[in-house]
């Protein structure tokens, strides 16, 4: 059964929209605890949904790790409207693409993370906004909440600071932590993630951005909330400081990814460096006040702009910043 509507985007007459089939995709790694907790929450508001829509919802499991850690908790639950499947190749990018080959005979696919929970309404926000804007992607909000107190120095650096938009807001990047896929534009289009991307991170970036150049829209429901958990180890000054170095890191790689010569290449290569170094030059400065000054706001968001600067220099440049390389075992 599938379920219809009329919708109107700026560009382009109204149009009929269907959406049949849902699957939402839960990619996990050695972590049986988030997944035991996502589940049933997913779960209740797929039966929502269901009823509400008509049409044909379900979960997939994509497991990253070879032992199946996560078959357990599957196990469990029993419930039939859940998949689960291991992919044995390391890294998130190929984690990812399994999500979309399982999804073959399905119409939409949303990703949430296995330490994320969604908030009441998640589910039918996301659907709801793509289908009044007819858009083939939708990206939505994420809020941290800590396992303890967060460090004052982290805080005034705004480190977890996300952003939020206006719902039906244009965008031209996104995670996979929260995001809505038409599956007829990325087949159309022959999109998949990046597997070179697998251990740094960004393969969901170089995906987004690629999916709005070739001429798709994303856009935003800020209304569509999931709640993401920051363990203790990601709450220090350190991890906070990698994850803004790898984040401009990641932002210049796939810039270069995405230019289509190497004349451009050479081109985007002098645009990040005119774009990092003032960041690297300016975060100093900031630091230096904040030192001088007292400030703890300065200090920290000095560090973070100096951080962000010089990942999107050594991006350019060939470096790769590895967040997330497996420790053989």
């Amino acid at each position: 059964m599938k379920a219809e509507v009329l919708c109107v985007r700026d560009d382009m007459p109204m149009t009929a929209k269907t959406v049949g089939r849902v699957v939402i995709a839960i990619i996990t790694y050695r972590r049986p605890d988030d997944l035991r907790a996502v589940l049933p929450q997913v779960l209740d508001q797929v039966a929502e949904a269901h009823r509400r829509y008509g049409v044909e919802f379900s979960v997939l499991v994509v497991d990253n790790h070879a032992d199946a850690t996560g078959s357990r908790v599957i196990d469990q639950l029993s419930d039939d409207r859940v998949r689960y499947v291991v992919e044995p190749m390391p890294g998130i990018a190929a984690a990812r693409n399994r999500a979309l080959r399982e999804s073959s005979d399905d119409d939409v696919l949303i990703f949430i993370d296995d330490d994320e929970r969604p908030e009441p309404g998640w589910l039918e926000s996301l659907l709801e906004t793509y289908r009044s804007t007819c858009a083939d992607a939708v990206s939505g909000a994420v809020i941290s909440s800590f396992s303890g107190p967060l460090d004052e120095w982290i805080v005034a650096g705004k480190f977890f600071s996300r952003r939020r938009l206006t719902t039906g807001t244009s965008i031209d990047v996104a995670a996979t932590n929260n995001l809505l896929l038409d599956l007829a534009t990325v087949r159309r289009l022959g999109l998949c993630f990046d597997e070179r991307f697998g251990q740094s991170g960004g393969s969901d970036t170089l995906f987004t951005r690629s999916l709005v150049s070739s001429g798709a829209r994303m856009v935003w429901c800020d209304e569509a909330v999931v709640v993401d958990h920051v363990p203790a180890e990601r709450m220090t000054r350190r991890w906070v400081l990698l994850r803004a170095l790898r984040s401009g890191n990641s932002w210049s790689r796939t810039s270069i990814v995405l230019a289509e010569s190497g004349l451009q290449r050479l081109r985007v290569r002098v645009s990040l460096t005119a774009l990092g170094l003032p960041r690297v030059v300016g975060g100093v400065a900031r630091y230096v006040v904040g030192a001088i000054t007292g400030s703890p706001g300065h200090r920290a968001s000095g560090l973070r702009t100096l951080a962000r600067g010089s990942g999107m220099i050594s991006g350019a440049y060939g470096y790769v910043y590895r967040e997330y390389r497996r420790k053989a075992s």
